[in-house]
């Protein structure tokens, strides 16, 4: 594969931050240009619904790099700009000032778009939706004055947000239709989620969606689906995202949950090639396909990206990670469980440490640990080959995990 001679990153977020350091940092000496939609140049998203909110940090903590960082390494920043469409047979970029770019490579890296609220009164003041830094900056504002926060949706974000909302005085109602990250983790720990949010405050109810929102200047009340009404002074939607997938022309790009990709970040489009939150891409030790909305892929799959790009070959292959922080809990989890036979606890939920390990027909998929560092780092090493394991070793205290075998036979 022959170097290119200008690649173009859509999407100036993580993936494509990260993407574009990659180029430089592999000795690529062509022409980089990294377009984002935001204002802003590459930041990190996960301190947007806790540290950010809670005004424990400032934005130039937040960015990937020094403003001058990509003056520096030649990368262009074109910033507040959207690409309208990508015309694939003559390589080329369409924006949204009307200028175009030629590119010989292009990674498409435009991550997602927050899914919307649709009920009469959704376009009400008071309503926040939480994916940009404007976004955070704007809700931090509001919960200043500490008002009656509801939470639409127990999702990863959602929990952050009531978390960070309790954290500054605020009374919360967090409502959502199921468990809340049940689908990740399973009921029981699922239960146990909404336990330690009612312990330190928020009122939590399960079941139950929002009919409408009401109020004269702006909001002040929601009609559940239960018939209550929850007085609220401002509303919070986490009700999940939406790939953002560009437009492009002539040619067909293979969408399904995502732009469909294979383990080298390529499309089914000559020249482009897709990486973060709105990449579908094949796992080689996990099979099947995998769509990822967590930091810690963006990050690896830019990179991964760009490598590609400039000729690599290698298949990615990580081992999956995420974390999340609510109240005094580092909640981490590493693997892929999408279904599992059987759930093992090392330690109680109810102690506020402790760890769960998920396993199908005696192997290890996933570890979920609770202020258990070294559990999950022993969890990593293991899941590399996802061994079958006796489910009393995992269980047993007394066992040091880091001594268990890796080897998957």
């Amino acid at each position: 594969m022959s170097e290119p001679a200008t690649v173009v990153i859509v999407g100036a977020g993580l993936a494509g931050g990260r993407a574009a350091e990659a180029l430089r940092q592999q000795g690529y000496s062509g022409r980089v240009v990294l377009v984002g939609e935001e204002a802003e140049r590459p930041y990190e998203r996960p301190p947007l619904s806790k540290e950010r909110l809670r005004g424990e940090k400032g934005g130039n903590e937040l960015y990937l790099r020094p403003e001058s960082y990509y003056a520096e390494q030649r990368i262009e920043l074109r910033l507040g700009t959207r690409v309208e469409r990508i015309d694939a047979p003559v390589h080329r970029a369409l924006l949204s000032d009307g200028s175009a770019l030629s590119y010989d490579r292009l990674l498409i890296a435009t991550g997602s778009t927050v899914c919307r609220l649709r009920v009469p009164g959704a376009e009400l003041p008071g309503l926040h939706y939480l994916r940009t830094l404007r976004d955070a900056d704007a809700l931090a504002k509001e919960l200043a004055s500490r008002p009656k926060v509801l939470m639409v949706g127990a999702g990863f974000i959602g929990c952050e947000v009531a978390a960070s909302a309790r954290a500054l005085g605020c009374r919360v109602t967090m409502i959502d239709v199921a468990t809340p990250l049940a689908a990740a983790i399973g009921e029981r720990l699922g239960q146990w989620i909404v336990s330690m949010h009612r312990d330190h405050g928020v009122d939590v109810r399960v079941g139950v969606g929002v009919v409408s929102l009401r109020g004269a200047e702006r909001v002040e009340a929601a009609l559940l689906t239960n018939g209550e009404e929850v007085p609220c002074d401002l509303v919070v939607i986490g009700v999940g995202v939406t790939p953002n997938v560009p437009v492009v022309e002539g040619a067909t790009l293979d969408v399904q949950d995502g732009i469909v990709v294979d383990e080298q970040c390529r499309t089914s489009v000559a020249d482009l090639y897709a990486a973060g939150d709105v990449a579908n891409w094949p796992h080689p030790a996990w099979g099947g396909r995998l769509r990822v909305e967590h930091f810690d892929h963006a990050q690896n799959h830019g990179v991964w990206a760009a490598r590609c790009m400039l000729g690599a070959t290698e298949p990615y292959a990580p081992v999956p990670f995420f974390w999340s922080d609510q109240y005094d809990r580092s909640i981490q989890y590493v693997g892929h469980a999408p279904r599992w036979s059987d759930l093992v606890l090392r330690a109680s939920p109810e102690s506020g440490s402790f760890s769960a390990f998920y396993l199908m027909g005696g192997r290890l998929q996933a570890c979920l640990a609770v202020n258990r560092f070294k559990d999950l780092s022993a969890a990593k090493r293991l899941l590399r080959t996802r061994p079958a394991i006796d489910r009393a070793l995992l269980s047993d205290e007394s066992v040091d995990l880091k001594r268990l075998p890796v080897h998957s036979a």
